[in-house]
């Protein structure tokens, strides 16, 4: 208890003397960030080797307690330094634990790419965002547009059975009509496109909605590989 009383007495005063000295930036010749760490890394020590010391161990037990806390901190330090890595570790093995999610990466001059990996039918699909809502997209370098079934359009709210079916589309059900649409807002992850040529397929003639060239080709980079799929804006 007087230990405690002791550490939280010096870290007040520690405190004070940065209040202090903050328009300076320096308190006793250090500069104020550094005396801080200072300030903590001291009274973390003296918490520690006063525990070693009050556990009544040999000094070889003692010095192995000391051991595991310094692997213990040097980790957590490792860990913050690293942090930025871990986090695009992370992302890369949940993608590739669960195809079809979207994940985002940021390199060294920040600029973000999106990451598709295949799905087990061997195809890119993902979420994208449609004016606020939600729907799971084939990606298909070979359409023209951004074309959605009849099912996800009215999930959209764009009530397909009002629309002008003028268009004639090649699907893989065959040859069906289409709807011409536009789309407010397109995004997956970051990349975030506005009034989106799209068509509306009629009813059961698109068994999947698909992410097509109206949305694809303006992006700077697109970049297909064995089973990733990379998109830049």
């Amino acid at each position: 208890m007087r230990l405690l009383v002791v550490l939280l007495g010096v870290l007040a005063v520690g405190l004070i003397f940065l209040i202090l000295n903050h328009d300076s930036g320096r308190t006793f010749g250090i500069v104020n960030d550094d005396f801080g760490r200072l300030l903590t890394l001291g009274a973390l020590g003296v918490l520690l080797s006063a525990g070693i010391v009050r556990s009544r161990r040999t000094i070889g037990e003692s010095l192995l307690q000391f051991a595991i806390w310094a692997l213990i901190v040097l980790a957590l330090v490792t860990a913050y330094l690293y942090r930025s890595d871990l986090e695009s570790f992370g992302s890369r093995l949940a993608a590739g634990l669960v195809p079809g999610r979207a994940t985002v990466f940021t390199d060294n001059e920040g600029i973000q790419e999106v990451v598709l990996h295949k799905v087990m039918n061997g195809h890119f699909e993902t979420p994208v965002e449609i004016d606020g809502k939600t729907v799971p997209m084939l990606v298909d370098t070979g359409a023209s547009t951004v074309a959605l079934s009849y099912e996800d359009a009215e999930t959209l709210g764009l009530d397909p059975a009002s629309l002008a079916f003028t268009q004639t589309v090649m699907t893989a059900n065959g040859m069906a009509l289409a709807a011409p649409v536009t789309l407010a807002r397109v995004s997956i992850g970051p990349i975030v496109r506005t009034d989106v040529r799209a068509t509306v397929a009629e009813e059961g003639k698109l068994d999947q909605s698909l992410l097509g060239m109206s949305f694809l080709s303006t992006l700077d980079f697109l970049q297909m590989q064995t089973d990733e799929l990379r998109l830049r804006d």
